[in-house]
């Protein structure tokens, strides 16, 4: 199955408290049960103005769906072609 970055740009993402995060992950949990298995959210990187998100779904659509189902930014949606690490420098 795909794997997907998704950017979200969110100013303030940074600040926000870990409250507002659990809420947020809330909505995003709740949209995905009703999406069904297919999507999945792996996890996020929160930076200072953006959320970084990691996602498996069979194609870009479905991801973008998702963040319109949850009223969250996807400014830019980006398939994963490999995954590298320090062990693919041996």
């Amino acid at each position: 199955m795909p794997k997907y970055v998704i950017e979200r740009e969110i100013p303030g993402a940074g600040k926000l408290s870990a409250e507002q995060l659990k809420g947020i992950s809330q909505v995003s949990c709740g949209v995905l049960s009703k999406m069904g298995s297919q999507i999945q959210w792996l996890h996020s990187y929160v930076t200072r103005d953006k959320i970084y998100c990691v996602y498996i779904a069979p194609n870009e659509e479905m991801v973008r769906e998702h963040a319109k189902q949850g009223g969250f930014p996807a400014n830019s949606v980006a398939e994963v072609a490999t995954i590298i690490d320090p062990v693919t420098a041996e």
